[in-house]
């Protein structure tokens, strides 16, 4: 027996006899989950706990912790790795985590600490990676195309992020910010983003986003959700923020599909219920991007709030 032949093989078994182990750290919650094998992806055990984030940088590990205990106990399962999602990425040089929206996490070594606090091998990606893994091994992409060679999975809800899945693999890329869609600039003179750039597509198509632009124009603060209801029912100023969001969607999005002309296009987070998004006689992608008769599918996901805890696990 060859080489190749053995490493397929361990391959094989890995598949279908490991469960897979997954956690998608956030700001306010930590999910973790056991699922019995990569061809079987049913729950063996699923908890949710409280961040508790305000605590400090080392609470937060403790508490990632105590899930796992919780875990192994309600799944029987001992772990030989994890897989994390979290907001913001590894920088591949200093080893410290840049670019989350949850800053008691920033600058520091989350991966090295939790490998020390756990005694186990700890994947990290960030949470739009997680997403569009999950949506593309088990959710709504692999119910449309078995197997694409691009997916670009987005998530457009507080912020805005996107992940690239080739051949069934996240792009981390060079600098750990492979598919950072959300911090390209299309307004020149637009609002400053924390990130310290100005004009960024999280300032101007995301949840907060839309609710300040909508709050400019009636002086009334409305939820995303609240302004969309009115959108449906012809309000002027609902209106004029829900096209203004699909013309920027459509001329930020065609900068990716230009770049990486993906297979599919899945979409997650609180805008992904904004319907229009999906119908390519609305969204202004077409009349963007390098492509006469772009024909790209743009689709809801299956997996909800379980995708990126999915996602994690197959890391």
């Amino acid at each position: 027996m060859n080489n190749f032949t053995k490493v397929n093989i361990l391959k094989l078994i890995y598949k279908n006899k490991i469960m897979l182990w997954g956690i998608d750290l956030g700001g306010t919650k930590i999910e973790g989950i056991v699922l019995k094998s990569y061809d079987d992806p049913k729950e063996v055990s699923r908890i949710r706990i409280n961040t508790e984030a305000q605590k400090g940088y080392n609470h937060v590990l403790n508490r990632i912790k105590e899930l796992v205990l919780k875990l192994k106990k309600d799944s029987g399962d001992e772990p030989k790795k994890i897989g994390i999602g979290t907001p913001g990425t590894i920088d591949p040089k200093t080893k410290l985590l840049k670019n989350s929206n949850s800053t008691n996490l920033n600058n520091k070594p989350i991966k090295i600490d939790l490998e020390k606090i756990l005694n186990l091998k700890i994947k990290i990606e960030n949470d739009a990676n997680c997403f569009a893994l999950a949506e593309t091994h088990f959710g709504s992409v692999k119910e449309i195309i078995k197997n694409p060679k691009v997916v670009f999975g987005i998530i457009m809800g507080t912020g805005v992020g996107g992940g690239i899945v080739v051949d069934g693999k996240s792009i981390f890329g060079h600098q750990g910010i492979g598919g950072e869609w959300g911090h390209t600039i299309i307004e020149q003179n637009g609002e400053k983003c924390y990130c310290g750039k100005t004009g960024c597509v999280e300032t101007v198509i995301s949840g907060p986003a839309l609710e300040k632009y909508y709050s400019i124009l009636s002086n009334k603060k409305l939820s995303l959700e609240k302004i969309y209801s009115l959108y449906k029912k012809n309000d002027t100023h609902a209106t004029k923020t829900i096209n203004r969001m699909l013309f920027n969607f459509g001329k930020g999005i065609s900068n990716v599909i230009n770049i990486i002309d993906p297979d599919i296009i899945v979409i997650g987070g609180g805008l992904s219920h904004i319907n229009e998004i999906y119908n390519p006689d609305l969204n202004f992608v077409k009349n963007f991007v390098f492509n006469p008769t772009f024909k790209t599918k743009i689709i809801k996901p299956k997996l909800g709030d379980s995708a990126g805890v999915y996602g994690a696990a197959f890391l």
